[in-house]
């Protein structure tokens, strides 16, 4: 890179500082923070592609050229051909074999009474549909401690990188979505951010699922409007938890796409609903095919283009033991300690920051808070008022 970060935390960096009185070198310190966000600060870069160490005959990794030689351009010139020419139409085909099914099945399901048959026939559609999609993907899913896999009742919480997600987590068990994110702030909940609500066959698809089984499905409403949907969401979402016949409700409390290098800021409100947590950490292997989807640079036609014309999406799933909230520790503090529990089993870098930040500014009272801690760093037990 241009610059070598120093990877101490600043908590440690803040700590050594301390240990003496404050000299004019420790400025430096400033300076060099300040240098790292401009160049390349630790958010932004999770937003984007993550780039490979070497070439993997992909065009999305755009440094490291020395490993091309005209041998790999041959081979290049030739994958392209066979993805393009042999892979595309053939999963196109699977892809719309998937969608096709989930439709019909679900409309026909659709018009039969609540049984439990419908439910049995909903969940056998559902699985069997995903499976063409994952397959359409050339999906190589590796599912890791089945015996913690989301039961009914509960809720089903992961980290979030692709709209694909619910598709590789439903390829191997059924769960209740929600459609919206009810949990957006305030301020945020008119914005119709692009990953947070499909359009076209995706649009269809999700009320496709509402019509047949257990789902959730809240449209973008004006803002008047938002504070009743909330209360209304927050009301059903907890009467479903606690139905222990109903399929575990899948959430992603992020709120929006990460380039499966981190998990950052989980929503409070998916935690305050009560009942069960079970958590679920997906790792993707990005020498097969990049899986994020960077929905401020691309649409949705596209991105699907690229993902299936990729040699494949190789995913490892871990379904880790239920989690419940402990007595004394509030919503925020849970969310916390699940995202920590998705990080280390994932293998992903852990940030406080919220996924908001893709497309909104910091807010000032996070401001006000670093600019506390800096003028902490600079004040040594009242020498320097």
């Amino acid at each position: 890179g241009i610059i070598e970060r120093v990877e101490t935390p600043m908590e440690k960096e803040i700590a050594r500082l301390r240990q003496a009185d404050f000299e004019f070198s420790d400025i430096f310190y400033f300076c060099r923070k300040g240098f790292e966000a401009i160049v390349e600060d630790e958010v932004t870069q999770r937003f984007s592609s993550e780039e490979l160490v070497s070439w993997n005959l992909l065009t999305r990794t755009n440094v490291n050229f020395h490993y091309v030689s005209v041998r790999l351009s041959l081979l290049w010139g030739l994958g392209v051909l066979v993805r393009y020419c042999l892979l595309l139409p053939l999963r196109f085909t699977l892809a719309s074999i998937g969608i096709m099914s989930v439709i019909v099945g679900t409309t026909v399901l659709g018009q039969l009474p609540n049984s439990r048959v419908k439910s049995y026939l909903s969940e056998l559609i559902h699985l069997t549909c995903c499976r063409i999609l994952v397959r359409a993907l050339s999906g190589t899913i590796h599912f890791h401690n089945k015996e913690n896999r989301p039961q009914k009742g509960g809720i089903c919480v992961a980290n979030h990188t692709s709209p694909i997600d619910a598709i590789i987590l439903t390829s191997d068990n059924c769960y209740a979505m929600v459609g919206g994110d009810p949990w957006a702030p305030q301020g945020e909940r008119d914005t119709h951010p692009p990953d947070r609500a499909w359009g076209g066959v995706g649009c269809g698809v999700q009320r496709c699922n509402f019509h047949s089984g257990d789902a959730d499905f809240v449209e973008r409403l004006q803002l008047d409007l938002r504070a009743a949907l909330f209360a209304l969401c927050f009301h059903r979402l907890r009467e479903h938890v606690a139905d222990k016949s109903k399929l575990p409700i899948l959430i992603f409390p992020e709120g929006t796409c990460i380039n499966n290098t981190s998990v950052m800021m989980f929503k409070k409100g998916s935690f305050e609903i009560g009942g069960t947590i079970y958590p679920v950490a997906m790792k993707y292997d990005p020498q097969f095919g990049d899986a994020f989807w960077n929905s401020s640079k691309h649409s949705m036609v596209s991105y699907l283009l690229r993902i299936m014309t990729s040699w494949a999406i190789v995913c490892n799933v871990w379904y880790m033991p239920p989690m419940v909230r402990e007595e004394g520790e509030d919503a925020v503090q849970f969310a916390n300690r699940v995202r920590s529990a998705i990080a280390h089993q994932g293998g992903l870098t852990e940030l406080p920051w919220d996924g908001g930040l893709k497309r909104a500014k910091v807010k000032e009272t996070f401001k006000e808070e670093q600019q506390k801690n800096y003028s902490k760093m600079l004040v040594r037990n009242g020498s320097i008022g």
